[in-house]
């Protein structure tokens, strides 16, 4: 399984914007150190909160110093860009990162972006879907292509620059339930971001469409593209952990109702704000504030919910100060990550078993000086590991 980072990001705007650039590059640099498979930030253009308007330019920074992690936009909001610049500024931070990058596009989903682009609703999933199909096309062809659209017409273009990574680099896209969004996830073979919520639709039904779109593109979907998204937070107690997140808990809330998406956190449609509480917002939206023994419970629910999925996307919003999410992030790299990854199954597995074999504080050894009867255990004896359906490519 592989375990991404995502942050939008989302800063109080009573702060120093280039500090606060600064730390989001050191998180991703923190990750790539804890093992993190994956990052991505995303792209906006106003509402004074998510303030990182050209994300591949934030990734080349952290690529200069980060090692092993791949770096992604979740996500440019495609009808913003000619397609053409999209596939060519990515194929250039792809070789910058030596095949690392991934690109993510959506629809756009900042009710203020929106505004200041002038772009109309009822435009935005058509503009997604022609302008991914042309980035493909550019992504992969070693000839020019032509392309006359409804949004888009060009002859003769062609990217001077292909990708490092080949055919192409790797597409993601968010999609909560939009068929047509779904089934262009499995055309394409793209990353899905999953995001979790208890006002989500069957996930089950949702994983059909991506299916669906893959096999009318003539291949099959794979479970390692599907990454569950959501918020965990974590410290030495569940008690610690909501105490330290509270508040930044409801400072979110009131942003993200401010800009019309006040139904995520809502128990019944038109609730309104004064009601919401740091415990309802969590509960709406499936987030985990509590211990890594809590992350890991609701990893193994969503495999099962779900059938098997390839990975898991953190949020890493700042409800709390930067030392503390780092250790967050610290508890979840070491305990909730190798759970799943199967580092240390062997390790926990061999510790029950000199357990189960220790009496009065010493191990029973028989007459050639070797612990007795330490194989004949069955193995992962105790351990109730999670299995998905799908191999995790790891």
């Amino acid at each position: 399984m592989k375990f991404s980072l995502f942050m939008m990001p989302c800063h109080d705007p009573r702060e120093n914007p280039t500090l606060a650039f600064q730390r989001d590059i050191g998180l991703i640099h923190f990750a790539d150190e804890l093992g993190f498979d994956e990052a991505y930030i995303g792209e906006h253009h106003s509402g004074g909160w998510e303030t990182h308007p050209a994300p591949e330019m934030s990734l080349s920074m952290a690529a200069a110093t980060a090692k092993r992690i791949r770096l992604g936009t979740s996500v440019f909001s495609v009808p913003f860009h000619h397609p053409f610049y999209l596939a060519e500024r990515m194929a250039f931070l792809d070789h910058l990162t030596h095949g690392r990058a991934i690109l993510g596009v959506g629809p756009c989903s900042l009710v203020t972006d929106k505004m200041l682009f002038n772009m109309e609703n009822e435009a935005l999933y058509p503009m997604l879907h022609e302008a991914v199909d042309v980035i493909v096309r550019l992504l992969e062809s070693d000839e020019p292509i032509s392309h006359h659209g409804e949004y888009w017409q060009f002859d003769d273009m062609r990217l001077q620059l292909r990708p490092f990574q080949r055919p192409r680099l790797p597409l993601a896209m968010p999609s909560a339930a939009t068929p047509a969004n779904l089934k262009m996830i499995g055309k394409h073979n793209m990353i899905w971001l999953s995001p979790a919520g208890k006002n989500r639709p069957d996930v089950r039904r949702n994983w059909e469409y991506v299916e669906e779109g893959a096999r009318a593109a003539g291949h099959e979907a794979d479970r390692d593209n599907w990454r569950i998204a959501t918020y965990m937070y974590f410290a030495e107690t569940a008690d610690q952990a909501w105490d330290e997140v509270r508040a930044g808990i409801m400072r979110e809330a009131e942003y993200f109702s401010a800009i019309g998406l006040q139904g995520h956190y809502a128990e019944y449609e038109g609730q309104p704000f004064s009601e919401f509480t740091p415990e309802s917002c969590a509960d709406r939206r499936d987030w985990v504030i509590g211990t890594p023994d809590d992350g890991i419970k609701w990893l193994e629910e969503k495999l099962a919910e779900t059938g098997g999925f390839g990975g898991m996307l953190l949020h890493v919003p700042e409800w709390t100060d930067s030392q503390k999410w780092r250790r967050s992030m610290e508890m979840f790299a070491r305990y909730v990550m190798p759970r799943f990854k199967g580092y240390n199954a062997a390790m926990q597995d061999d510790w029950l078993v000199i357990q189960q074999k220790t009496s009065g504080g010493r191990i029973a050894y028989d007459t050639g000086g070797r612990p007795s009867n330490l194989t004949t255990r069955e193995p992962n004896v105790g351990q109730p590991v999670a299995k998905p359906k799908v191999a995790s490519g790891e």
